[in-house]
């Protein structure tokens, strides 16, 4: 999770004009501490409820309500041969 802080939030520069990441504090009080994990659910359900109030014929409502014709198949893929020697 911290790599990924780190990508949003860069990098920061030293008194002496070098670079370096950010440390794990800094990190933490950058995002005071919150739960990220929580917040992500808490948006993905808000643009749930936002995509289940558009109208029908726009993309993401026709995306969320798309039923897949047929089954896929289940396991691992079969190994290819390969037919050069």
């Amino acid at each position: 999770m911290h790599r990924i802080l780190r990508k949003i939030f860069g990098p920061v520069q030293n008194e002496d004009g070098s670079w370096r990441i950010r440390m794990n504090y800094e990190l933490n009080e950058l995002i005071g501490n919150a739960d990220i994990v929580r917040f992500i659910k808490c948006r993905r359900i808000a643009w749930l409820g936002h995509v289940m109030r558009i109208d029908d014929k726009r993309t993401p409502k026709r995306i969320l309500q798309w039923k897949p014709i047929g089954t896929s198949i289940k396991g691992r893929p079969k190994k290819e041969m390969d037919c050069r020697h």
